[in-house]
């Protein structure tokens, strides 16, 4: 009877020990390339994942382009085959890392960590230096951040005929809950 409950006992402190992963398969990515005086021109896609080494801080995230949803159905069709070509580029990717991630520092105030990494969309890569918000909340980890890219960087050609209504500067939020 001792030797089942110590090995219960060392069962149950490896699968605690060995969790160094927090993932979610739910959270927002959501950007805006709107400019003053025309339609806005904003999505947001709800099936991203997102994976954050607990020891190490290492953060990486995925979302499937085509699931953006824009008000009009015109954009969006615009965006997967003109602008983006998610036939060929389906997916966007950041992998990077959390600078000073410690677990044991956050609780239910927001704290601000530097996140550093890069962003993969387009088929191409470029490095962010950004900021990320953590807190807990109900039993999850909350992280949030902001960014803004490029269009040019990532060779997302707009038309000219268009450039006046798309900007090339786009703003970037994403928000998960890992747990």
């Amino acid at each position: 009877m001792k030797k089942i409950i110590l090995i219960i006992l060392i069962f149950i402190a490896h699968c605690s020990l060995a969790q160094k992963e927090m993932t979610t398969a739910t959270g927002t990515i959501s950007f805006e390339a709107s400019v003053p005086l025309y339609e806005d021109v904003a999505a947001t896609n709800k099936t991203v994942s997102c994976v954050l080494n607990i020891k190490s801080g290492a953060l990486s995230s995925e979302v499937q382009m085509k699931d953006f949803r824009f008000k009009l159905s015109l954009m969006e069709e615009h965006f997967n085959k003109k602008y983006l070509e998610t036939d060929h580029f389906p997916l966007a990717t950041f992998k990077g890392t959390i600078e000073g991630f410690n677990l044991n520092i956050i609780d239910d105030s927001p704290k601000e960590f530097k996140l550093k990494g890069e962003l993969k969309i387009h088929g191409k890569t470029k490095k962010i230096n950004t900021t990320i918000t953590l807190k807990k909340v109900v039993n999850k980890l909350e992280m949030v951040s902001n960014f803004k890219v490029n269009t040019k960087d990532f060779n997302i050609k707009i038309p000219e005929i268009l450039s006046m209504k798309v900007a090339e500067t786009v703003t970037i939020q994403t928000a998960f809950w890992v747990q």
